[in-house]
């Protein structure tokens, strides 16, 4: 029976819990001082971004954005923020399954990949300071 379920979960595209537990594994990795910061940042995991989020973006095809970080960067946050909504990354499941189709690399590198991005994104960082973060963080 064992090997009958692993077969079949093979056959399925992966859902978003599996999305999301990927997109944990990935922020717990995160080295400090950044992992402090991130305690409270809200995973969400959704099938596509909205039509709002993407007319905003300028976005017209949803398969082109697997991930968005919804908040404040850090160096722009105070102590008035009390009441605003915790930061929200949000992962595009059907776009991050389009794009691991495309590039062949691992979904836990590509899930891995676009959370280390939005996180960057959440502290201001540039693209070099991204890829350094990444290879700190696999």
């Amino acid at each position: 029976m064992g090997s009958q379920m692993s077969g079949q979960a093979a056959s399925h595209a992966p859902d978003a819990a599996t999305i999301e537990a990927l997109a944990r594994a990935a922020l717990a990795r995160i080295p400090s001082p950044f992992a402090e910061h991130l305690a409270d940042v809200v995973l969400i995991v959704e099938e596509f971004a909205d039509d709002a989020t993407l007319d905003a973006l300028g976005i017209e095809d949803p398969f082109d954005l697997t991930g968005l970080y919804h908040g404040r960067p850090i160096g722009e946050k105070s102590l008035f923020d009390s009441g605003a909504l915790p930061d929200r990354i949000h992962l595009y499941r059907r776009a991050i399954l389009d794009e691991w189709c495309d590039t062949g690399v691992t979904l836990e590198a590509l899930v891995g990949h676009i959370v280390v991005h939005e996180v960057g994104h959440h502290f201001g960082l540039s693209d070099d300071d991204m890829h350094a973060l990444e290879d700190s963080a696999g």
